[in-house]
């Protein structure tokens, strides 16, 4: 990666991955979700672009996802009462597009997959866990191809209706090469969905390094809507919807503010009265961050155009 030109006793700051503009460091953070380690992570912030990074990114992103990071239900009914939390994805989705192939990258353990199955989708997986992987082709029924190259996974399939990455472009560590390859594999008419963490939210402003949705270091960057919209541009695809408001937005706006707040607690009766505090000031602060574009996290829709 490149860096700044440094003048005597300055301090060196990567480049953007992105667009190779200056960036300044934005925070330094701990794992203060899942605590597997004290190391410090620091992200920047490009002044170009608005991407919000982790660099360096550890080189072994592996050990940051322990073998419970996944709560794999038992069996298919535990499955079912969770997926009816993520009913409101199925609906979105069939706002745009009611039947054909739907391709679902970062399933884990196949809530979403589950309810497009139901409503008829063809639904076939990209999922980087081998226990998920299990479970989806044994237990809810659908084709998962066992992979963390998702460019690759992709290159060998055919084209699809509905491609949705929920929650999932920030851990990946080349998105564009991920987004173009996404492009690539979509029909003419056929609707990708993007949703993921806000690096403009209201949340960020104030909490910063301890906002639960840096997820340190898991997340490796916090992409703007705007720059998704602008790196599939290229290949056809417009915007149909750009929201913080929608519902999955809003239910991740109140666990940022508990899971945040009860970071500073060491233990577990603090962490308790801090969760209880955070989700009392998520109420105060719904009336701001239901302004759109402050909210916790976004859902982009984007359209690919016929004859592309």
């Amino acid at each position: 990666m490149a860096s700044t030109t440094l003048a005597p006793g300055a301090v060196d700051t990567p480049r953007c991955p992105h667009c190779a503009g200056a960036a300044a460091l934005a925070f330094r953070t701990r794992d203060y979700n899942r605590r597997l380690s004290d190391e410090r992570f620091d992200y920047y912030r490009c002044a170009r672009c608005g991407l919000l990074y982790l660099s360096p990114a550890p080189r072994d992103l592996g050990r940051y996802y322990p073998a419970n990071y996944y709560a794999v239900p038992v069996a298919l009914p535990q499955l079912a009462a969770a997926a009816d939390l993520e009913r409101y994805k199925i609906d979105l989705v069939r706002q745009f597009v009611l039947a054909g192939r739907l391709l679902e990258i970062g399933p884990a353990y196949g809530s979403f997959a589950y309810l497009a199955r139901q409503a008829g989708f063809a639904v076939e997986t990209i999922e980087m866990d081998a226990a998920c992987c299990r479970f989806l082709l044994e237990v809810v029924g659908v084709s998962a191809v066992c992979s963390s190259d998702v460019p690759a996974a992709l290159e060998v399939m055919q084209p699809f209706d509905v491609i949705a990455l929920w929650h999932v472009i920030e851990h990946v560590p080349d998105p564009w090469r991920v987004l173009d390859a996404v492009a690539a594999r979509l029909r003419p008419g056929g609707v990708v969905v993007i949703a993921a963490p806000n690096p403009d939210a209201f949340q960020l402003r104030l909490l910063g390094s301890h906002w639960a949705h840096v997820d340190a270091p898991r997340h490796l960057t916090l992409i703007p809507a705007a720059l998704i919209e602008q790196a599939l541009r290229p290949h056809g695809l417009h915007t149909v919807l750009r929201t913080t408001t929608d519902p999955g937005s809003i239910g991740w706006n109140h666990f940022g503010w508990e899971m945040s707040l009860r970071t500073w607690g060491r233990w577990r009766p603090a962490r308790l009265l801090l969760r209880l505090l955070g989700r009392a000031v998520g109420v105060l602060a719904q009336s701001i961050e239901q302004r759109d574009g402050l909210g916790a996290t976004y859902t982009l829709v984007l359209r690919k155009e016929d004859g592309r």
